[in-house]
């Protein structure tokens, strides 16, 4: 089949290339990018995303070099745990999830408002505004849980939000690949030394403190942790609020409805999860020559799992197209399956309801200037806006001073 998801083509409209895919075959393969699979319907992502055996998160020679669980495969350091598989995975995620468990993420709730409300703080008065603003609150909570400087927040977007949302080829990947990621890294290992002289109660100081396998980790591990946390936490969560907000101005009617009843924003963030998933493919490397839904694969093959088109499979969802926000039980793939599961889905899930309730109760009725959006130019990998124009019935700030007062 003919599939590139860097594409233009694909970036206009990616859920009909999805369509297309599941309709005409659904394990199909593709000469871009050096040739791979592409897994678009549910069982095959399903039944592909809990065989480790077969399908490995791993790096290796196939596929170029860099991170393996992207095609093509981006310039960033060795991540952990995204990139090992069982058993070397099970103790670095077992130190991660004590840290993005939902008792630990209940215990952010009031720094997640805070940076909500500052956020909007700083537009609220004017009556007009980009309200993709409003999506850099999860970088700048990840900075912040993470130790570090959360007024610098959108560095670490230039860096890592940018590998996978600008068009490989283009001037801002390579500023990102070449400027933004190595200050990064130099910026979080200095983090990482400080705080093993004087630790604190965030999260790098967590992962400092915690064992793998009986023994302390490295720097060197700990940084790659970072890393991945960081490119998730900035990109993910603002892709999807970017969406829901956009789909609720176009949607009046059930935009009132979470403005009237705000208890619906629960189950209205599964919806939108599902219909706008903020990771829309990750790949895998196949292991050993096999048979897999029809097809016979081969060993040192990639292969594209992609979430955002399982979760429009009609024959696991009722009109997979329309945008039920009441729709339960949802058993949608936003957050992948099996071990590899997105540790960070209980904090993503958090700030998204925070800041769509947020903005729905102080910015009631904004309207946005959809001539005037501009998307993500690639969208592959995340799908959202950079721009959303707005306009709104000014209000007032909540706190009394600014999130960054000398930014």
């Amino acid at each position: 089949m003919h599939f590139d998801h860097h594409s233009a083509e694909h970036a206009a409209d990616h859920v009909g290339a999805y369509r297309e895919l599941r309709e005409e075959c659904p394990v199909a393969w593709t000469e871009a990018h050096g040739g791979f699979w592409v897994l678009s319907d549910y069982p095959s992502v399903f039944e592909a995303s809990r065989d480790d055996d077969l399908f490995s998160s791993a790096r290796s020679e196939h596929g170029g070099e860099g991170l393996a669980i992207i095609i093509p495969k981006a310039p960033t350091a060795f991540h952990i745990p995204i990139e090992l598989d069982p058993p070397k995975f099970r103790s670095y995620r077992k130190a991660v999830n004590a840290v993005t468990s939902p008792a630990a993420v209940r215990q952010l709730a009031d720094v997640i408002d805070k940076f909500v409300t500052g956020f909007i703080d700083e537009i609220i008065e004017a009556g007009e505004a980009d309200l993709a603003f409003v999506a850099g609150v999860p970088a700048a909570v990840t900075v912040d849980w993470l130790g570090l400087d959360a007024s610098e927040y959108k560095r670490y977007v230039d860096a890592m939000h940018t590998l996978v949302s600008a068009p490989p080829d283009s001037a801002e990947y390579a500023h990102a690949r070449d400027v933004a990621v190595p200050w990064v890294e130099k910026t979080v290992r200095a983090h990482i030394a400080a705080r093993r002289e004087q630790p604190t109660d965030d999260a790098t100081s967590a992962f400092l403190a915690s064992e793998v396998d009986g023994r302390k980790m490295t720097d060197d591990e700990i940084y790659s942790i970072l890393e991945l946390l960081i490119s998730g936490g900035v990109g993910t969560t603002a892709s999807l609020v970017t969406q829901a907000l956009v789909w609720l101005y176009e949607n009046p009617g059930e935009r009132q409805r979470l403005i009237d009843d705000p208890s619906m924003i629960d189950v209205a963030v599964e919806e939108f999860l599902r219909v706008f998933s903020p990771t829309q493919a990750l790949a895998r490397t196949v292991t050993r020559d096999a048979e897999f839904q029809g097809v016979h694969l081969r060993a040192g093959d990639r292969a594209l799992m992609s979430w955002a088109s399982a979760n429009r499979d009609p024959r696991q969802f009722d009109d997979p197209d329309q945008v039920d926000i009441t729709r339960w039980p949802n058993k949608h793939m936003a957050f992948g399956l099996g071990i590899h599961r997105c540790a960070g889905s209980h904090l993503g899930r958090a700030m998204a309801r925070t800041m769509i309730g947020q903005v729905l109760e102080r910015m009631p009725d904004y309207v946005v200037d959809i001539d005037g959006i501009v998307r993500y130019p690639d969208q592959g990998t995340n799908a959202g806006y950079h721009s959303i124009p707005c306009s709104f019935t000014p209000g007032k700030r909540r706190l009394a001073s600014p999130l960054f007062p000398n930014a």
